[in-house]
């Protein structure tokens, strides 16, 4: 996904994108691991996007003034 989209979107579906974006990115390993994985360049394509949507919450909360 497009940094854009992802600005796009509330905090809540940010969280529910990085829980299905780990969840892909454990089944990619687990592929990879059983010789399964057929497109191995999906791995760091989905690490990215978790880096991304990690950095746009970190920026989200660091507007609301949550610096936690």
């Amino acid at each position: 996904m497009k940094a854009q989209e992802l600005r796009n979107l509330s905090i809540a579906e940010l969280h529910d994108k990085l829980n299905d974006f780990r969840q892909e990115l454990f089944n990619l390993r687990f592929q990879h691991a059983t010789a399964q994985l057929e497109n191995t360049q999906r791995i760091p394509q989905v690490k990215r996007t978790i880096a991304r949507i990690l950095t746009i919450l970190r920026e989200k909360q660091m507007e609301s003034g949550d610096d936690r």
